[in-house]
């Protein structure tokens, strides 16, 4: 009796503390109890416990929508963004437009732009700064998505040579812009409003407005500041596009979804490569490479590795079979030159597409001193010329054989000649010149360099009248074939008078790299 009175007593406490768990649990079993014993109602039904499920997370699929859920930074009001939401629901293609062109970048730029502590909306400010074209230029001489000036671009280390321009380069850029805003941040104590505007305009200015209202009385927020009007609406600008691509519907505007995934890869290239062998070895076309990499100017990779390069991410794999199956000496293709009279490492470089510095690296110089005969080894292009359509060498060609309303003037850099002395020639503006041949005002003019004058259509009478001259003096360098009367005919002037010009008797060749004196007639003459 006792024995069972024992199992009893254990079987009561065993119940009981099954009781309690099961109580603690959401959905617990149905049973009774007295406040005053811990007896089990053997009646009751138990139930299955039901375990709370956690919360999904939702993640957008449209990178779009990832970014406008996140938005952090308003206006004071509404009426502060009207004038541009205006604009765009009467430009409805342009958002489009630009969204599309985003498509490659987006998620890069956004990635970095978080790993900053940034808003989110600082991954729109390519779309008012260059609408996303990574070609884009200013008549301020600013370039790339983020719209660098060379000062500011040097300053976070953006480094630009012949081969390559980092203000251009996507990714290099993108860390620079957002370490530059992070500045701005932390220089006006975390208001993003006045850092962004000092983006726009330096942070000296906008300063100098903030000191200026304290010192009124006024408000300094960036709403109430006396700043320039290209400011004022740049902060607008982005929180309307911050408001457009979250109402797209709502405003009348096409948003092409992205993905919210990575789009391209960066691979570290260890050696110079040709484009054209890139664009082979990851099925690519060389446009789409350029796109990717609009640091690139020329036909290939910087001279001087390591250089990264952006692939579209299902590329990589086959890139990185063929650059493991080729040999190193696939890469760029060598010639083997023989010099020639008249020749020179400066003309040989220009010829070649490539450098001195180069040249005489690859050839162990010392200096630039070669003799005819010798042989140097000098890197070419695989492909002609305009394949390689987004250089920069290519994209000044059509600058130059543009079309716009309008007289276009060649106008070839004689020595002397600066942007001042050119403005004043042909009446117009030095931002016009600036603008029409992508210069930076800092920079001295090359001699010899083209460049493209639009005047306003009439006739040789009035250009006469307001004291523009017709007749230009240009220095052109004989090449290789080139005669007399070949180069008259070029430039439309008479043999008589290049030989008067130049003083030349007609019974010595002309020697490619010579430089000759011509007169011509900048409106009549073909000469691009």
């Amino acid at each position: 009796m006792c024995r069972w009175f024992k199992i009893l007593k254990f079987l009561r406490r065993f119940f009981y503390f099954l009781f309690i768990l099961l109580s603690a649990c959401e959905g617990t079993t149905a049973v009774t109890t007295s406040t005053t014993s811990p007896k089990l109602n053997l009646q009751a039904t138990i139930e299955p416990i039901q375990v709370a499920k956690p919360a999904q997370v939702v993640i957008e699929k449209d990178l779009w929508q990832y970014i406008a859920n996140r938005y952090t930074l308003s206006a004071s009001s509404q009426k502060d963004l009207f004038w541009h939401i205006d604009w765009f629901k009467k430009n409805p293609d342009y958002l489009t437009r630009v969204t599309k062109r985003a498509k490659p970048y987006l998620y890069l730029v956004t990635q970095e732009v978080e790993k900053a502590g940034l808003p989110i909306e600082i991954a729109l400010l390519p779309i008012v700064e260059s609408a996303y074209y990574p070609f884009s230029y200013s008549h301020g001489t600013a370039s790339g998505l983020w719209q660098f000036i060379p000062s500011t671009g040097k300053l976070y280390g953006l480094k630009e040579d012949w081969w390559y321009d980092g203000r251009r380069d996507v990714l290099a850029s993108t860390k620079a812009a957002v370490k530059y805003l992070k500045n701005l941040k932390k220089l006006f104590k975390g208001d993003l409003l006045l850092a962004i505007a000092a983006y726009n305009s330096g942070p000296g200015r906008v300063q100098k407005a903030v000191r200026k209202n304290k010192r009124l009385g006024k408000k300094s927020d960036f709403w109430h500041l006396d700043l320039p009007a290209e400011t004022r609406g740049y902060v607008p600008r982005l929180l309307a596009v911050a408001e457009l691509i979250k109402h797209p519907d709502l405003y009348g505007q096409e948003i092409t979804p992205v993905d919210n995934k990575p789009q391209v890869q960066v691979v570290t290239l260890d050696s110079q490569f040709d484009l054209a062998t890139i664009a082979q070895w990851a099925d690519l076309s060389l446009d789409e490479i350029y796109s990717l990499n609009p640091g690139l100017k020329r036909w290939a990779t910087p001279s001087n590795p390591p250089y990264a390069i952006l692939l579209p991410i299902d590329k990589v794999t086959e890139f990185e079979k063929n650059l493991s199956t080729h040999p190193k000496n696939a890469r760029v293709r060598w010639l083997r030159h023989k010099v020639k009279s008249g020749e020179s490492l400066s003309y040989l470089a220009h010829k070649f597409k490539t450098t001195l510095d180069q040249i005489k690296s690859v050839n162990n110089l010392s200096n630039s001193l070669i003799k005819v005969g010798e042989y140097l080894i000098v890197p070419v292009a695989q492909r002609s010329e305009d394949d390689y359509a987004l250089t920069e060498d290519q994209r000044e060609k059509r600058r130059l054989d543009a079309k716009k309303t309008g007289v276009k003037v060649i106008h070839t850099v004689i020595d002397g000649d600066s942007l001042w002395k050119i403005a004043k020639q042909y009446n117009t503006q030095i931002d016009s010149i600036v603008k029409w041949n992508h210069l930076t005002h800092s920079k001295p003019l090359k001699i010899g360099k083209k460049l493209v004058i639009w005047q306003a259509k009439t006739d040789l009478s009035e250009l006469t009248r307001v004291g523009i001259d017709i007749n230009r003096k240009v220095t052109y360098r004989v090449k290789k074939g080139d005669n007399l009367s070949t180069i008259a005919r070029r430039f439309k002037v008479s043999v008589s008078n290049l030989k008067s010009w130049n003083k030349l008797d007609g019974k010595k060749p002309l020697q490619p790299g010579q430089k000759l004196k011509i007169i011509v007639n900048v409106i009549n003459t073909k000469m691009k």
